[in-house]
């Protein structure tokens, strides 16, 4: 086994070990917004029309629980390993970091897709959505998880105790996930609110994932996607630049 495969199955088996916490708490999570948002709107709110407000809600709640999971799952490890002490043991193998990245980034691609498959499963007996461009779907989820795993190393590697690791994910991830049409539909939105949510990065990935629903978004889904690939060229471009410096994990 080489060295960034064996990264990654230590990852791997860091959030496998306990997925109780890692997988089962988050599609919990979001069943619970299922049954509260569906139970309260479904009668009063049709979006794009006709479309009925459970099966609206599917997509974005998978997508949601995507981003944060595959976020924290990067962040988690990076910053538990420099408060215990055994990042050491992997600043002394002769890992590149380009091979820190594959392996970080790449378990937080694999639980974020394991959590939303979770929450599909979960949530679409209540509303079963179409799948009318499957491509898109899996598009959308590798690329916005990705995005997130290269974020979580960002602030892995930033924090330097778990309050600043709480305070980002607080005061960053949550309210970007929550205000980019996760629950709503932007065209709903008054339109200095809609320009305002077209700057938010996690719109278009919450988007384009469910234009492979329904064939419906609020923008082009090829608008979305270049927005995507090219936060996510800046996103990785960056946590690897700091992966390379060993920044605040060599002193």
């Amino acid at each position: 086994m080489t060295g960034w495969r064996a990264l990654l199955y230590k990852e791997v088996l860091r959030f496998w070990k306990v997925g109780f916490q890692t997988i089962a708490a988050p599609v919990l999570t979001a069943l619970l917004y299922m049954l509260i948002f569906a139970h309260v709107l479904e009668d009063h709110v049709r979006v794009y029309g006709s479309l009925a407000y459970g099966a609206f809600l599917v997509p974005g709640l998978v997508m949601m629980s995507i981003l944060q999971n595959a976020f924290a799952n990067s962040s988690s490890s990076l910053i538990q390993s420099k408060i215990m002490g055994n990042l050491v043991f992997l600043l002394l193998t002769p890992l590149s970091h380009w091979e820190w990245f594959v392996a970080y980034v790449g378990s937080s691609v694999l639980r974020g897709l394991v959590v939303g498959l979770g929450v599909f499963a979960a949530t679409s007996v209540f509303a079963m959505p179409s799948f009318v461009a499957p491509g898109w779907i899996v598009v959308f989820a590798v690329l916005g998880s990705a995005l997130l795993g290269s974020l979580g190393l960002i602030a892995g590697l930033w924090a330097e105790k778990f309050d600043q690791m709480a305070a980002f994910q607080n005061f960053v991830i949550m309210p970007m996930t929550f205000l980019s049409g996760v629950f709503y539909s932007v065209h709903t939105l008054p339109p200095f609110w809609q320009s305002v949510s077209h700057l938010n990065p996690f719109f278009y990935m919450i988007d384009g994932f469910r234009y492979g629903f329904f064939g419906i978004s609020d923008v082009s889904p090829w608008r979305s996607l270049a927005v995507v690939v090219l936060a996510l060229i800046l996103v990785a471009g960056w946590s690897l630049r700091l992966l390379r410096v060993g920044y605040k994990i060599r002193y």
